[in-house]
């Protein structure tokens, strides 16, 4: 299993954010097919009280990274990821790994 993960940065507008996300962005995410399945969190301040580092992340799992190279490179694909920058005002950090367990 093939994971993609999205840590988004602490956004300008947190109100703005959530709105656009749940309403725009995740609809879109949604449509694209291939994703065996999407994980979303909200970080919140660690045991300490600290602030933490990201404010989202969402994950997404395929079966294999052909198919999350299909996904990624179809339309619907693209329309997700240019939305980016359309809400994610506190910047993206995209990481892809093997799922070992």
């Amino acid at each position: 299993m093939i994971k993609t993960t999205v840590l988004y940065g602490h956004p300008t507008d947190t109100r703005a954010f959530e709105g656009y996300y749940a309403g725009t962005h995740l609809p879109l995410t949604e449509a694209m097919t291939g994703v065996a399945r999407l994980q979303l969190t909200r970080f919140l301040p660690g045991p300490d009280g600290s602030a933490p580092t990201f404010y989202r992340m969402a994950e997404l799992y395929f079966t294999d990274a052909a198919q999350m190279q299909a996904t990624f490179a179809s339309p619907e694909g693209q329309i997700a990821v240019a939305d980016l920058a359309n809400f994610a005002t506190g910047g993206v950090t995209v990481l892809t790994g093997a799922v070992e367990r």
